[in-house]
């Protein structure tokens, strides 16, 4: 059966201070009122990774990086490589979202290094797609999500992309307020499980997590996680205060 994953997306937010802080929050609230077998993820910064692994219960909270270095290590200055990331104790890796594929520039090419070298390292990605509002406008969204899963993590074989998770956003959806309807984000969702069965196998399509994010908040979660091919979220702006990011995962 496929796991249920809350995912918190930090993104540029929080000082250390601060980060962990939430961070014990969360993992509070969680020990207190429980998940209902739900994973729950908390991605930080970089700078707080170490200290947010060891400010929580590694028991009930992951631990996710935002990002990683498309490279193993050596002379790249400023980034974070993958097993950098695993000696802190985080065991996931944000990658593909869409602000590192448009504000930085992140090609398919680039993101098949990052995924092969989390994979290597033991690490899980939460590997995003989604299309802009323009391509949603002109209809072609599912063939544009269908390109960025072909590009790469159809690359994979399927021993390796059954340790993947996907996490679908919508851009117009980021940050903007606005989401998709339950039931258009269940068709995308449905739509890629039917990708990775032809690809791959049916079981390998129903034990994959599929994630929902764009603008997921504690009034419209229990809705989005009640269609059948959502498996939880990757939550940005809610997953900053704690007890929004705890109505999330409880509304399951």
């Amino acid at each position: 059966m496929r796991k249920k994953i809350v995912a918190g997306n930090w993104k540029c937010n929080t000082t250390l201070a601060e980060g962990i802080a939430l961070a014990k929050q969360v993992s509070n609230l969680v020990a207190e009122k429980g998940a209902k077998d739900v994973v729950v993820v908390l991605g930080t910064p970089f700078t707080h990774l170490a200290s947010v692994a060891t400010a929580v219960d590694l028991s009930r909270v992951s631990v996710s990086a935002q990002n990683c270095a498309a490279e193993a290590k050596g002379a790249f200055t400023g980034e974070v490589s993958v097993s950098m990331i695993q000696s802190t104790g985080a065991t996931y890796v944000i990658l593909g979202h869409s602000e590192r594929r448009e504000y930085y520039h992140e090609t398919s090419e680039t993101l098949n290094k990052k995924v092969a070298l989390t994979l290597a390292q033991g690490l899980t990605p939460i590997y995003c797609c989604g299309e802009a509002l323009a391509i949603r406008e002109a209809g072609t969204e599912n063939a544009f999500v269908k390109k960025q899963l072909e590009e790469t993590v159809f690359n994979l074989s399927a021993e390796d992309f059954g340790k993947i998770v996907i996490a679908y956003e919508p851009i117009w959806a980021i940050g903007t307020g606005r989401t998709a309807s339950s039931q258009q984000a269940q068709d995308m969702l449905s739509f890629i499980r039917q990708l990775i069965a032809k690809k791959y196998n049916q079981n390998i399509a129903a034990e994959c997590s599929i994630l929902y994010g764009g603008s997921c908040s504690p009034a419209n979660a229990q809705e989005l996680f009640s269609q059948p091919d959502i498996d939880g979220g990757l939550i940005g702006g809610a997953s900053l205060k704690a007890d929004d990011f705890l109505a999330i995962i409880n509304a399951y």
